[in-house]
């Protein structure tokens, strides 16, 4: 197609040279429909394949293609992007996989599942930003605060009106190292915090601790329980550029991907999630990464 040998995305020389012959091999491969899809998916990919290119890994565009691949290189090489622009961009490399590589199931291509931003993942980079930004905070009450929402966010699953009304006495450490989170309200239930996160809990919980009072693990020294009170305390803290907001959902979010993508067994997952539909799984599917065609085949064959 013509417009894909017209086009040239505005890259350095140098850079263009090694990574322009792949990245027209593969866009002519897939067989855009549209002359501007042509130049959509060649600049998409061309600037994934540059950021690759500078951090010394394949620039080859089925490499590149992978989901994970295309995650990484939103977290890392698009952080100067605002979120419509990362999300556009994403859009446009999936598109160009499925036409080059065809659909992730070999079955055909999955269910379609509504997702929107607050049911969308945080990465690995994003996380260790975000527990770099709690650990940066200026004041006890700030570092302290964002660790307890990072822990029973990402280690418990909890949302915020599971982490208001939470005591210090909730959390409990068994003899074999695990901690436990007894949840209140009308999702009352108990959940082993991850392991990852486990040791950051049992800090908050004794700094928030005294000896002889029943005190609030989150903001134990307000007695302020409205239904902002997470939102209020997250306006106040220090956001290093860079750093992802903290939406408790998100965190939320996460653990359900994790715990899916760690095939957990459902009747486990959703009572660990306190759930009792699968809505919030609908959700999160979308963020779920597939197997690869030779595990999904040897999974359907063995099942």
């Amino acid at each position: 197609m013509d417009a894909i040998e017209r086009y040239r995305p505005k890259l350095p020389g140098p850079v263009w040279a090694r990574i322009g012959p792949d990245c027209r091999r593969a866009v002519a491969k897939a067989g855009p429909a549209t002359p501007k899809e042509a130049r959509d998916w060649l600049g998409a990919l061309a600037h994934a394949a540059a950021h690759a290119d500078a951090c010394g890994r394949p620039t080859k565009a089925e490499r590149l293609l992978l989901p994970e691949t295309i995650e990484w290189y939103l977290s890392t090489g698009c952080l100067h992007l605002e979120e419509p622009s990362r999300s556009n961009r994403r859009c446009r490399l999936n598109k160009l996989r499925r036409a080059l590589l065809g659909p992730d199931l070999i079955s055909g291509d999955p269910a379609a599942y509504s997702s929107s931003d607050a049911s969308r993942p945080y990465t690995r980079p994003e996380q260790a930003q975000l527990y770099a930004a709690a650990r940066a905070q200026p004041t006890d009450e700030l570092r302290n605060g964002l660790l307890t929402l990072l822990a029973l966010g990402f280690g418990g699953a909890l949302d915020s009106p599971e982490i208001i009304p939470l005591r210090t006495h909730d959390v409990r450490e068994a003899p074999n190292g695990a901690v436990a989170v007894a949840v209140r309200g009308q999702r009352a239930r108990v959940v082993l915090c991850r392991t990852a996160w486990a040791p950051v809990l049992t800090e908050v919980a004794a700094w928030a601790s005294c000896p002889g009072q029943a005190r609030y693990l989150f903001r134990p020294s307000s007695h302020a329980r409205g239904t902002n009170t997470v939102t209020n305390f997250l306006a106040r803290t220090k956001k290093p550029p860079g750093t992802p907001l903290l939406v408790i959902g998100r965190a939320r979010a996460t653990w359900l991907v994790d715990a899916i993508e760690a095939r957990m067994h459902l009747p486990t997952l959703m009572a660990a999630a306190g759930l009792t539909t699968l809505r919030s799984i609908d959700r999160v599917l979308p963020y779920v990464r597939n197997l690869s065609p030779d595990q999904a085949a040897a999974a359907l064959k063995e099942f």
